[in-house]
Formats: C-alpha cells, structure tokens, sequence
C-alpha cells in the first residue's frame, strides 16, 4: 500500500524515559558507543533517548531490538502505560484535531484506548479476559464506546472473528479452552472492535510454535493490508519486522542506531548491530 508521509496517525519526537534522576552525565556516559544503558554513579537508566518517528495511515512502522534495547520502554510510553520524562507523542485523530498524548489525563487515555488506541499483546492472556468467552472478549470494548444493542454486538463480534479466522462455533466457548493461537486471534479481533486508528503490537508471536506464528503474521499482514492502520510493531526479531513493516527503526542501548525501509535494512544493513539482528533472522 502506497501511503502519503505527511498523513500521520502517530508523531514521536524527542522521547526520552529515565530511571532515576535527569542529568547530563547519564545521558553522556550510556547508549551504543558506551555500551550500557546505566549511569553506574547514580544507577540512572536511560531506557530510552531522543527517539523519533513517523507513522502514516496505512503503514506499518516496525521498532525492533534486543531486550534492554529500549523498544518496549518506547511501546509503553505510547500506550500511556509509563509516563516519559521529555519528549512528545502526538496522534491525530478521526476528527482530524491533534492530540499530545503526554498531557491527556488518565480519564482522556482510558478513552483514547477505548475509542482510537489498541494493544496487541506478545502475551494473550494480557489482552483478554481468560474467563470469558470469545464473543464476550469482544463485547466488552464495544460496551465501553457506547454499543448497547445485545443483536448489534453480537454481530459486530461475529463478523471480527470470522475476519481473524476463529471458528464461529467457537464464539461461545471461553478463551482460557483456547490454544495459544487461537486465543492471539481473539485478541486481533477484540483490538480491532472499535475501528481503532493505531494499533501497537508488542511481540505478537513470541512463545507461538513456529507454524502457528507464521499463521497469525499472515492473519495480521492482511488486516494491515485491508483496513489501512497505522501501526508499530516491537519485536526482537527481524524476520517479524520483514514480514509486516515497511519501514523500521534499530533500537541499541535505548538510542535509535539506525532506521530506513524495511527491505534495505534486511538487504544491506550499515549499523553493526543491525547486522548482526538480520544474520540472526537469516540463520
């Protein structure tokens, strides 16, 4: 899908998050070229620093690194899960009025997540509720916006996991009966209920077995494909980010080391670390 670079959904610009206290000597003394992400003087952690990025409609933008690289510090600081110490996180909504996501009251998030916002979790149990059902998982984000007719959600909640093909006869069955697979195509159909303009996937098929994984990124690249979202994918792993980004961002040591189209990274990465993330993926 073709998209236009000046129609963003999410602008992230300057993000930092700090553990401890703001000083310039901890943000000089870590990162890649220090190799540490930790002021030892003050145990300061810089988990992430001014990190940057566009995401348009229509377009998957992928954040990858290895754990402590500081994509999940960034992922959590967008869901509005940690609060960032400097730095901007802007989104444009359906109304088309921009919204500084740093300065929304907790209220305000709660509604943006309802409403604009959903979470892919790596963990499915982390997005659902495991004592309910299939169709019951669903029910509940179309009652927070507002649904109210039982006929209307029933059939908003079948028509979403026809989509994420989850097996009709199934929607009355309890997700804590599902498989592993079958409970993070649940999730997908619950995060897409409202008609979300972001969504963000936090490692969606670590700890999947390899054939059900490569099920649901292929689940996953065709909703990207058809419902023209923006999203961010955070993953550790570069064969996940070829297979669903078009562009991406390389995480070291909570600074952006490198970033570019997706295909060029895999092809001809320029970072070392970057390297060694794609000889990974290939091998």
């Amino acid at each position: 899908m073709i998209v236009d670079p000046d129609d963003w959904v999410l602008r992230v610009d300057g993000l930092g998050k700090l553990y401890g206290r703001l000083d310039a000597d901890a943000i000089a003394a870590t990162g890649p070229e220090c190799a540490t992400s930790k002021y030892a003087p003050t145990s300061t952690v810089v988990a992430a620093w001014d990190v940057g990025f566009d995401v348009a409609a229509g377009e998957a933008l992928g954040v990858i690194g290895e754990s402590g690289s500081g994509k999940s510090t960034v992922m959590r600081c967008i869901a509005g899960d940690v609060e960032p110490t400097v730095g901007s996180i802007k989104m444009r909504r359906r109304d088309e009025t921009i919204a500084e996501l740093t300065e929304l009251t907790p209220s305000q998030r709660r509604r943006l997540r309802v409403e604009e916002v959903s979470i892919v979790h790596q963990n499915p149990a982390d997005g659902l509720d495991l004592r309910l059902t299939a169709g019951g998982n669903i029910a509940e984000p179309l009652t927070a916006a507002g649904w109210r007719s039982f006929g209307g959600i029933r059939q908003r909640a079948a028509d979403l996991l026809d989509r994420t093909e989850v097996p009709l006869a199934r929607m009355d069955d309890v997700v804590r009966e599902f498989s592993g697979g079958m409970r993070q195509r649940v999730q997908l159909a619950k995060a897409l209920a409202n008609g979300p303009s972001l969504v963000l996937f936090d490692e969606p098929t670590t700890g999947l077995d390899a054939s059900v994984a490569a099920g649901v990124l292929d689940l996953i690249r065709s909703l990207l494909d058809d419902l023209g979202l923006a999203a961010v994918v955070v993953s550790h792993d570069f064969g996940v980010i070829e297979m669903l980004t078009t562009r991406c961002v390389v995480m070291h040591h909570g600074r952006i080391v490198e970033a570019g189209l997706t295909d060029q990274l895999m092809e001809d990465p320029m970072h070392p670390y970057s390297q060694r993330l794609v000889a990974a993926a290939r091998s």
